[in-house]
C-alpha cells in the first residue's frame, strides 16, 4: 500500500518548484489509486489550471468541489479556469461561491470584479476591487484592475490614480506601465503616454501591443514615420496583429501613401473578417479617395464601432435604408455625430421627402431653429425631447448610401438652409456702418478625436489682423492661451454671448463677406448659407474634403486652403493673407 501524503508532499514540492508536469505525473499516479481524494483532485487541477489545460481543470476542480464542498480555493480556481474559456457568468457563479466560504478572500473579490467587467457591469467591478482593497490594501493587482474598470467608464482621472497605486506598489508591471499610457493618451497628454509605452517596452521588450499603441501616440503627434516604426515592430512581434494593420493603415493615409493604406485595412480585415474598425477606416479613406459608393456601404459599419455606438439609440421601429416604399410613412431621421455632420447631411430631406415620407427630423437642441429653415415639411424635435409615432427610422448620415451618392451626385444646390431676417437686422444694426468684414473660427471641439491636428491656436491667424479688413470671432467657446490673445488684439470683435444657438450664428454670418474656418461646423454653416467661406485643412483632411483640390463638391462656395505638409500652418495663413492682401 502506499504512502498517499507522502506522494501528494513529493509531488507538491515539485509542482511548487515550478516543474508542473512532472507533478502532475504524479499526482494523477496517486489519484489512480485514491479517485475520491479531494484534496489531490484540488491540486491536481490546479496544476491544469497553470499549463492552460482548462477543460481537465474544470473537471477535477468540480470533482473536489463536490467531494469537499468547503474549499474556497477550489471555487475562486474554477471561477480563473472558466474565466480563460471565456464563460464569464460561470466564473462568477464560482467566484461569488469562494467568497461566501471566505468572506475576506481578497484574490477572490478581485477575480470577481475581472468577471463583472468581461460581463460589462465596470461600476459593479470596481465595487469588488474596492472590497478586495478593503482586505488588502498593498494589492497591486486590484489597483491595476481597477484602473481599467475605471477606463471602460472613460473616467480618466481615476483610472490614471489606479494605476499609479499598482506601480507604486509594483513598479516592474509592464502591463500597468501599458494601461497608463492608454489613459494618458485618452487625456491627450500623449508625451506622458510616449513615456509610459518607453517604461513598458523597456520592461518586455516584446511587448507587442505596447509597440502597436505606441505608434497610435506618435500618430496622434504627426509623428507619422515613427508611429509606422513602431506598428512595423508591432507586427514583426505578432504578424496576425489585425488592430497594428488597421492603425497603421491610418499612418499610411495621413502621409497619403493611401494605396499602402488600403493594403493594411485589407489585411485587417483578412486576418479579422469582423474587424468593425478596420471597415470603418476603409470607408473613410475610400470616401476621401472619391469611391463613394464602396465607402458609403462600408461607412455604415460605424453602428458597430464601439466611439461611435452612443449616437445609435435604439428605436422601436425598423431601420430604413431605402428598401422599402415609404410613402405616406412617418419616418424618423435622427442627427448624429456632430453638428457639422448634421448641417451637411440634412440637405438630403428633400429627397426622402420627394419619397413621399412624412419626416420627422431630431437634431441636437442648438440646431433646431436653424434646420427648421430647410426647405421641405418636416417635424423637427430636439433630442431628449418626446418623439412622435413613427414607422421606421434612418440616421442622417447613412442618407448618401440611400441615395446612392457619388461626387457627381451630391446635392450642391446652396443656400438650403437660411438665415432669420429679423436676427439679421438686429446685427446689422450692431455691427454698425458697412466694411469688409470676416468672420473667423479657428478650433472646434476639444472632445474631437482629431482636434489637435484641426484646430489652431489663434496667434496663428495673428499675420492676418493687421489688414484694413473688421475681423468678427465667430467662436463661442475659447480656450486659454487664446483668451489672452483677445485681450491683446480688440480688433477681434467677439460675440460669444450673443450666439445662443446655430440661427443666431447664421445671422451674424449674413452680415459678413468672407468666413475664414479650420474645419468646424462654422465651416459648414457657412456653406450650408452659400456665403463664402475659406477652410482650412491638415495635410491629411477630414474624408469629406477629398484630395488635391480647392473647391468642394459638396459646398460650391468653399474655398479649400491645404497644409503643404503636417503641422504646417504657417504656410496655410501665409497664402490666406497674400490673397486677402488683394481685396
Amino acid at each position: 500500500m502506499i504512502n498517499v501524503q507522502k506522494f501528494i508532499s513529493e509531488a507538491f514540492q515539485l509542482h511548487q518548484s515550478g516543474k508542473i508536469e512532472d507533478a502532475i505525473k504524479l499526482y494523477a499516479k496517486v489519484l489512480a489509486k485514491q479517485q475520491n481524494n479531494a484534496q489531490l483532485l484540488y491540486l491536481l487541477g490546479t496544476a491544469y489550471l497553470q499549463i492552460g489545460q482548462l477543460r481537465l481543470c474544470v473537471d477535477h476542480l468540480r470533482r473536489s468541489a463536490r467531494i469537499s464542498p468547503n474549499n474556497p480555493f477550489a471555487f475562486n480556481n474554477l471561477g480563473l479556469a472558466h474565466r480563460d474559456l471565456k464563460q464569464p457568468a460561470e466564473a462568477l457563479a464560482n467566484y461569488d461561491r469562494a467568497l461566501a466560504l471566505k468572506p475576506d478572500f481578497a484574490e477572490a473579490y478581485s477575480n470577481q470584479g475581472n468577471a463583472l467587467r468581461d460581463l460589462h457591469r465596470p461600476a459593479d467591478a470596481i465595487a469588488s476591487y474596492d472590497k478586495a482593497l478593503s482586505y488588502k490594501p498593498d494589492y497591486a493587482e486590484a489597483y491595476y484592475n481597477r484602473g481599467i474598470a475605471f477606463h471602460d467608464l472613460f473616467r480618466l482621472d481615476e483610472a490614471l490614480a489606479s494605476y499609479d497605486k499598482a506601480l507604486s506598489y509594483m513598479p516592474s508591471h509592464a502591463e500597468a506601465h501599458f494601461n497608463r499610457g492608454n489613459a494618458l493618451k485618452d487625456l491627450k497628454r500623449l508625451d506622458e503616454a510616449l513615456a509610459s509605452y518607453d517604461r513598458a517596452l523597456a520592461l518586455k521588450p516584446d511587448f507587442a501591443e505596447a509597440h502597436g499603441n505606441r505608434g497610435n501616440a506618435l500618430r496622434e503627434t504627426q509623428r507619422l514615420d515613427e508611429a509606422l516604426a513602431s506598428y512595423d515592430r508591432a507586427l514583426a512581434l505578432k504578424p496576425d496583429f489585425a488592430e497594428a494593420h488597421s492603425n497603421r493603415g491610418n499612418a499610411l493615409r495621413e502621409t497619403q501613401r493611401l494605396n499602402e493604406a488600403l493594403a493594411s485595412y485589407d489585411q485587417a480585415l483578412a486576418l479579422k473578417p469582423d474587424h468593425v474598425e478596420a471597415y470603418w477606416n476603409k470607408s473613410l479613406l475610400l470616401i476621401l479617395m472619391g469611391q463613394y459608393l464602396e465607402g458609403w456601404e462600408l461607412f455604415e459599419w460605424r453602428f458597430k464601432y464601439d466611439p461611435l455606438k452612443h449616437n445609435y439609440p435604439p428605436f422601436p421601429k425598423p431601420p430604413w435604408r431605402g428598401q422599402a416604399d415609404i410613402r405616406g410613412r412617418k419616418l424618423l431621421i435622427h442627427g448624429e455625430q456632430g453638428y457639422g455632420d448634421v448641417i451637411q447631411f440634412c440637405r438630403y430631406l428633400p429627397q426622402v421627402r420627394a419619397l413621399g415620407a412624412d419626416i420627422i427630423l431630431e437634431v441636437q437642441q442648438p440646431l433646431v431653429p436653424l434646420v427648421s429653415t430647410l426647405n421641405c415639411p418636416a417635424t423637427v424635435v430636439a433630442k431628449g425631447d418626446v418623439l412622435p409615432e413613427i414607422d421606421a427610422y434612418c440616421p442622417i448620415m447613412s442618407l448618401p448610401f440611400v441615395f446612392k451618392t457619388t461626387v457627381e451626385t451630391i446635392p450642391a444646390e446652396v443656400p438650403y438652409l437660411f438665415s432669420d431676417k429679423e436676427k439679421v437686422k438686429v446685427w446689422q444694426k450692431k455691427l454698425g456702418p458697412e466694411r469688409l468684414r470676416i468672420g473667423l473660427t479657428w478650433s472646434g471641439s476639444r472632445d474631437h478625436k482629431n482636434d489637435l491636428n484641426r484646430s489652431i491656436w489663434l496667434k496663428e491667424l495673428l499675420p492676418l489682423t493687421d489688414l484694413p479688413i473688421e475681423w468678427h470671432s465667430l467662436q463661442k467657446e475659447y480656450r486659454q492661451p487664446d483668451l489672452e490673445i483677445l485681450e491683446a488684439h480688440p480688433e477681434i470683435r467677439q460675440h460669444q454671448d450673443d450666439l445662443t444657438d446655430f440661427s443666431d450664428a447664421a445671422a451674424l454670418i449674413e452680415c459678413l463677406d468672407l468666413v475664414i474656418s479650420v474645419d468646424t461646423s462654422t465651416a459648414h454653416l457657412a456653406g450650408a448659407l452659400g456665403k463664402p467661406v475659406w477652410i482650412l485643412l491638415p495635410h491629411a483632411p477630414d474624408y469629406r474634403w477629398m484630395l488635391d483640390r480647392e473647391d468642394s463638391p459638396w459646398y460650391p462656395s468653399a474655398r479649400l486652403f491645404r497644409q503643404s505638409k503636417a503641422g504646417d500652418w504657417a504656410g496655410v495663413i501665409q497664402r490666406v493673407r497674400g490673397i486677402l492682401g488683394t481685396f
